[in-house]
């Protein structure tokens, strides 16, 4: 079984630079935007969401502003958020976990190590708390309780032709999602790849609880997809140029591999 993969931006920010995407660069006061996506993955009448992003009223929380609803921007490619029954969530960081409330038909994939991560004694520190939201987590929380979260262990399978894999270094049980495509396995890095940079010239985002794992993950990702074109960062405005619009400027299409030349 083959599907099809849709990376759906809602959000960016261009205030950014490189200090706060790389632990090691030269280059630390020069601008870097980020984006920030949600993806599908369609097969036949199958659809699996991966990760939720974050609503509006995170975004104000945060003074971080959103350009769409992540659950309105499904739209564009003709579905609604009553239509997602399986949700793979990368990790509990708010700009991936933060619109849980807003999928209330689905059954959650995620690592039990991050879920004992976000609600562990780690959360006493105000710097690993920082990226969390007690609310999305307490949200996850009430889906275990309500029999609607499957955990993983490590390697699992979610669907034919889709896999999870803990990958950690950001998170303690950040995930990343191994997707069987007609252009071969393709790998969401999610936020063990911030940016082709960090994975491909071994650069470390800031934003890290074992800067092992992390370092390591870059290998494992990198094994995940079959071509390291097939190989989706969490955040690199880059994807958008590089792959096929689907339908809205704020949708590309990635099974089909980039459009563009690919020369990371």
């Amino acid at each position: 079984m083959n599907w099809e993969v849709y990376a759906l931006k809602y959000a960016d920010r261009n205030s950014r630079t490189r200090k706060d995407s790389f632990i090691f660069d030269d280059n630390h006061d020069q601008p870097h935007e980020m984006d920030y996506f949600i993806w599908v993955l369609k097969s036949g009448d199958q659809v699996i969401l991966v990760d939720t992003g974050y609503d509006e009223a995170e975004a104000r929380r945060r003074d971080r502003p959103i350009i769409r609803e992540p659950a309105a921007a499904l739209g564009g490619i003709g579905l609604g958020p009553e239509d997602i029954t399986t949700l793979i969530v990368t990790h509990l960081h708010y700009d991936h976990a933060g619109g849980l409330s807003q999928f209330p038909n689905a059954t959650i994939h995620l690592q039990a190590a991050e879920m004992a991560y976000a609600t562990g004694p780690c959360m006493c520190h105000d710097t690993l708390r920082m990226p969390f939201s007690a609310d999305h987590v307490c949200e996850a929380v009430k889906r275990v309780y309500s029999g609607r979260v499957v955990f993983h262990d490590g390697d699992g399978e979610v669907a034919e032709g889709v896999t999870v894999h803990c990958i950690g270094g950001h998170s303690r049980g950040l995930q990343a999602v191994r997707v069987r495509t007609t252009s071969g396995w393709l790998c969401l890095a999610s936020d063990a790849a911030h940016y082709y940079e960090n994975v491909f010239a071994r650069k470390p985002f800031p934003i890290v609880v074992d800067l092992q794992n992390m370092l390591e993950g870059f290998d494992r990702i990198q094994a995940l997809a079959s071509h390291r074109s097939l190989l989706i960062p969490g955040h690199d405005p880059l994807v958008m140029n590089l792959f096929e619009r689907a339908g809205p400027d704020y949708a590309v299409r990635l099974d089909r591999g980039p459009a563009r030349e690919f020369t990371l």
